[in-house]
């Protein structure tokens, strides 16, 4: 980062013209002018934050300009937004109060900056992290106002343009909770264009090698992606014209980030993702009756010119996606023999696509479809924020599943449109009608046939819910739940249910540790949840209280033996002054600028491998400070370092592998055409010539296909490529790679 260096003059212009910026913008908008009180909001803004710097060295009030101007030219909010924007750190990081903005600015505003300050400000109960907590008050105050959450997404946005700044532990962070919650927040909101750079942005400081190599080779590929566009392009232009059409037609080239996704998820190098644009055209219309006739109209015009794939059309026209999205796609086969998706659309479906719901303020006639879509989704999380004393990873988990969730469309006996997850269920559709239906449902009837309540439903189905008053909640239901919405109200019930077992068991468990006069620990709790396979405090209580677990002597030697464990561990420590210090140790590595080095040997490590990626050296790895004070190493990717860098972001290392003598598994995927004699030959080349350990081994062959697992010790990653080169150029061998 270059050293921050400017006189009082130039950082004086500086501020001006940023202000400006964002002034001009908001005056070429649609909105009502109110320019006086946003220069108003920036002067208060500007003197409240007087002498503040951020880590970048730059005033601060840049900050809260910057937010404003992607609240107004990004996202397409009015002045209140703008005035909240920049505001929104004043009481969080000055002396003025809540009520001092609403003297100076009045209610609405005030509102808005209080719900963007409860966001960033305490913390929800002793188990919950700093993070979930803060999701939790930003999905709480998105139902008060929408705009809250814009204009978070506006900050959020601006703090990932400028991570640059932080120290390398903090932007894993940051960029793992922008991956895991405001990326899919930001697409359910419609917000895409904030979603695909929240994206790009998050794999450029967590890949920066991966997104680097993407990069370099999108641009090489630039002049030659041109010509076969314009080649494609250039009929289906003429034919529009001859229409009289007034349109925009342009390649949308995919982002970094869904090209990286396709090729970790397809094992394919860069040069076979061959749908690396797509094209939009984007037509003139200003009676909204008509936009649907002229979709149909040019997608005709483009399956007179190009062949179309009957299985890839995507009408969200007639039903648009719960996020608002409207748009015809077609996919057609281009002059080069590769499949191209079309997007059609009219310029209010357009700004709707790329703004989201702000965009509906532009065109609102009456409350729409889209917006009581998502007046319906913003209750189901409030349901879900309902559910009292949440656990922090499952809340996220919860929530995110409400976020991600591809949507079908099904129809109630009344004709009436339901939208739901994906894979939903006829429970699903039962719960989200009404919870005694979910309690009571016994069945279904799917386009008038009798079904079980787990039937999978599929877009279009018409689901009549059967009840029966003896039908009962049960724990098995969850298995085949697909909306948050229903397991959260399933939860609820059973819990309900279950209370007097619950509050019995907590009784027994808390004297029995008193009669045998054992203190709890975090290591001996989790080893007898363990022991009694349940996954938390309130499932124990529960199973003791039934009498399905019963506490005996040998859960007082296991627990007393961890207590003893737990002691020696501070004795071998010599005093409470060395256990502070280790305390210290870990404090210092979290804060260090330096990378952690991870040493290992025959003998000893500085650190554990987490079981549930299995990194190797040479992997994008980081570190995670475990309950034990352990360093955990965690590859970039795993799904389980997501959720940690989402809800447990101070205790995130950067760290570097430097490791000897040591070998780590690791799991390889080979398929291809079976013939006789190749699994002698892939074993022979793998343990002879490549002289690498083999510890297990799978294959089967069907209909001359066969697939091969293979589990190997390595010393690193290097290795396990030069053996997927190798592997590859066996005659009959289709596709090989390392299984995470």
């Amino acid at each position: 980062m270059a050293e921050y260096n400017k006189t009082p003059q130039e950082e004086e212009a500086m501020i001006q013209d940023a202000f400006n910026e964002l002034l001009n913008g908001y005056l070429n908008s649609n909105h009502r002018k109110k320019v006086e009180i946003i220069v108003r909001a920036f002067e208060f803004a500007k003197e409240a934050h007087k002498g503040i710097r951020r880590r970048s060295g730059e005033p601060y009030i840049l900050h809260p300009i910057a937010v404003a101007r992607i609240a107004s030219h990004e996202i397409g909010l009015g002045s209140t937004s703008i005035c909240a924007a920049l505001l929104h750190d004043v009481v969080e990081d000055t002396e003025f109060t809540v009520e001092d903005i609403e003297q100076h600015f009045g209610k609405k505003i005030a509102q808005l900056v209080s719900g963007l300050t409860k966001i960033s400000g305490g913390i929800f109960g002793s188990k919950a992290s700093a993070q979930a907590e803060n999701f939790r008050k930003l999905l709480l105050t998105m139902s008060e106002d929408i705009r809250v959450v814009l204009i978070k997404m506006a900050d959020r946005l601006h703090n990932m343009r400028t991570l640059g700044s932080m120290a390398p532990a903090k932007q894993y962070k940051i960029a793992g909770e922008t991956l895991y919650i405001y990326a899919p927040l930001a697409h359910r909101l419609g917000l895409f264009a904030i979603k695909t750079e929240l994206e790009d942005l998050s794999f450029k400081y967590e890949h920066p090698e991966e997104y680097r190599e993407i990069s370099e080779k999108i641009k090489a590929t630039e002049t030659r992606r041109n010509e076969v566009y314009t080649d494609f392009a250039a009929p289906i232009i003429e034919k529009l014209r001859g229409l009289g059409l007034k349109f925009d037609a342009k390649a949308r080239m995919k982002s970094v980030y869904s090209i990286w996704n396709k090729m970790e998820s397809k094992h394919i190098p860069f040069e076979e993702v061959y749908d690396l644009y797509a094209m939009r055209i984007i037509f003139e219309c200003d009676d909204q009756a008509k936009e649907k006739a002229i979709c149909w109209s040019i997608y005709t015009a483009i399956t007179e010119l190009y062949r179309l794939h009957p299985e890839r059309t995507r009408d969200w026209l007639s039903i648009p996606k719960a996020n608002g999205y409207q748009a015809l796609h077609l996919t057609v086969m281009g002059p080069d023999g590769n499949w191209v998706e079309i997007q059609i659309r009219s310029r209010r479906m357009d700004e709707i696509a790329e703004k989201g719901f702000a965009a509906h303020w532009k065109y609102k006639i009456g409350d729409g479809d889209e917006e009581s879509e998502l007046n319906a989704w913003l209750q189901t999380i409030k349901e879900i924020l309902d559910n009292p004393d949440p656990n922090a990873m499952d809340f996220l988990d919860t929530v995110k599943l409400n976020l991600f969730a591809t949507e079908i469309v099904v129809f109630t006996p009344k004709g009436e449109l339901l939208t739901l997850p994906a894979g939903s269920t006829v429970l699903d559709v039962a719960f989200s009608l009404h919870s005694q239906l979910g309690f009571h449902c016994i069945a279904g009837k799917v386009n008038h046939k009798l079904v079980p309540l787990s039937r999978k439903l599929k877009s279009g189905d018409q689901v009549e819910v059967l009840t029966s008053k003896s039908q009962t909640p049960k724990e098995e239901w969850f298995s085949f739940l697909a909306s948050a919405k229903a397991k959260t109200r399933l939860r609820q019930a059973l819990k309900q249910a279950q209370r007097p077992a619950i509050e019995e068991g907590r009784e027994i468990y808390e004297q029995f540790l008193r009669n045998n006069d054992i203190k709890e620990t975090n290591e001996s709790f989790t080893k007898l949840l363990g022991i009694c396979k349940v996954g938390n405090r309130d499932e124990l209580y529960m199973r003791i209280g039934n009498g399905e677990v019963i506490l005996g002597d040998y859960v007082v030697r296991m627990m007393k033996k961890q207590n003893e464990s737990l002691l020696s561990r501070l004795i071998f420590r010599r005093s409470k002054k060395a256990a502070e210090e280790h305390a210290a140790e870990n404090k210092e590595k979290i804060n260090s600028k330096e990378p952690y080095v991870l040493h290992s040997d025959d003998k000893e490590s500085n650190f554990v491998i987490a079981p549930c990626c299995n990194p190797i050296p040479g992997d994008n790895v980081l570190g995670f400070i475990n309950d034990n004070n352990e360093v955990e190493v965690h590859s970039m990717d795993c799904p389980r370092a997501r959720a940690l860098k989402a809800s447990y972001g101070p205790r995130l290392l950067e760290v570097r592998w430097d490791v000897q003598k040591q070998f780590f598994p690791a799991q390889i995927h080979i398929e291809g055409i079976d013939r006789f004699g190749i699994l002698q030959e892939l074993t022979q080349m793998i343990s002879s010539h490549l002289a690498i350990d083999i510890r297990k081994m799978n294959i089967e062959a069907e209909n001359e296909v066969f697939h091969c697992d293979l589990w190997i010790k390595v010393a690193d990653n290097d290795v396990v490529r030069d053996l997927c080169a190798k592997v590859a150029e066996v005659n009959g061998v289709k596709q090989v790679a390392r299984v995470f």
